[in-house]
């Protein structure tokens, strides 16, 4: 199984963020799970990658050329891919991953999601994208995609394609999970 975590290079200003980044982390590796991140070594990010690899497990960056000095590329990862740009990132991430799990991040994180969500519903892939969202970080965002839902934007049949946990367990299993039907 291959997680892809998407999240901030930032650490941001909750703590438990950081701490939920390095609990994932140490979990998919505990699993004997890959790791597919963005490729930092900084924030959320170097977090997870940090942890899963103390916890003995692969960790695979994947990083645009043009973000190597500015989000700090890790170095000690099991592999780093330096792609092109962000669309080819974006893909091979996509490639090598079974499921995505999201955690606080800022405007690239929320058109990761987005992204995965979209290729969801237009049949590019087949697999569950999650919220992990241990402290209502991502309630507006929830808020958003129902009022898209009301207003008839988004079909009530696909909502789902965007699933949250509240937990790391459960996000987990979710990940593990079979994608809901579009």
């Amino acid at each position: 199984m291959t997680i892809c975590l998407f999240c901030g290079s930032a650490t941001g200003t909750n703590p438990a963020h950081a701490d939920l980044a390095r609990a994932l982390g140490a979990e998919t590796a505990r699993r004997g799970w890959h790791l597919v991140y963005g490729g930092a070594s900084i924030g959320l990010m170097g977090a997870a990658a940090d942890a899963a690899l103390a916890a003995g497990g692969q960790v695979t960056g994947v990083i645009p050329r043009t973000l190597l000095q500015r989000e700090v590329a890790h170095r000690g990862l099991t592999k780093l891919v330096v792609t092109e740009g962000m669309h080819e990132r974006k893909a091979l991430m996509a490639r090598l991953s079974d499921a995505f799990v999201a955690l606080p991040g800022g405007f690239g994180t929320f058109e990761e999601v987005f992204e995965m969500v979209t290729w969801n519903q237009l049949g590019i892939l087949r697999k569950p994208v999650i919220l992990l969202d241990t402290d209502g970080y991502y309630d507006a965002v929830q808020a958003l995609v129902d009022r898209a839902v009301d207003a008839g934007f988004i079909r009530p049949t696909v909502r789902g394609l965007l699933q949250r946990a509240t937990d790391l367990e459960s996000a987990l299993g979710l990940a593990a999970s079979t994608v809901p039907l579009a």
